[in-house]
């Protein structure tokens, strides 16, 4: 006979809030992470542990403004990497590899052209709407330490003992 619970180790299917109490709770992500590493240390079973970040929001952190030659020269960067791509594949495939240095550089050249190319026509097209380059990240407010009640008493001892160093 066998039963359908999961088993302790096993990740769930379906994303789920971790189960259990807070052990502790901190303003940034590294150091929520330095107190799993010390729990860590301390051979506490970690694999009970999870980091559950609260108040997530959106940030989108401005990195430049756009224009026409840094969209030009993004553009063939990343054309260049394709062609770079191909001429990879043709070196594969191609049954002569006499003429590759001129393969690599064509393909290269060709891509980087491609792409600045495409880069400033998107751009001109869309001109009038984004003037400037940005990374978006999800950041949360507050990071909770989360184990199985049974942990806790412990997990809070080996995080309030002093560090070494």
């Amino acid at each position: 006979m066998s039963t359908n619970s999961p088993s302790p180790r096993r990740m769930p299917q379906m994303p789920e809030l971790p189960q259990g109490e807070i052990i502790s709770t901190y303003d940034r992500y590294a150091d929520a992470m330095h107190a799993v590493d010390r729990l860590a240390r301390a051979d506490f079973p970690v694999n009970a542990v999870s980091i559950v970040g609260n108040d997530m929001r959106s940030v989108e952190r401005v990195t430049g403004k756009l224009t026409y030659g840094r969209v030009a020269m993004m553009g063939a960067l990343s054309g260049a990497y394709f062609g770079l791509f191909l001429g990879l594949l043709l070196f594969i495939f191609q049954p002569d590899n006499s003429a590759i240095g001129g393969v690599f550089i064509s393909a290269i050249a060709i891509g980087a052209g491609f792409g600045m190319l495409f880069g400033v026509l998107s751009y001109a097209m869309n001109r009038n709407r984004r003037d400037f380059s940005s990374v978006m990240q999800m950041v949360a407010s507050r990071y909770d330490l989360v184990a199985d009640p049974s942990l806790i008493h412990e997990a809070r001892r080996i995080l309030s003992q002093p560090t070494a160093g």
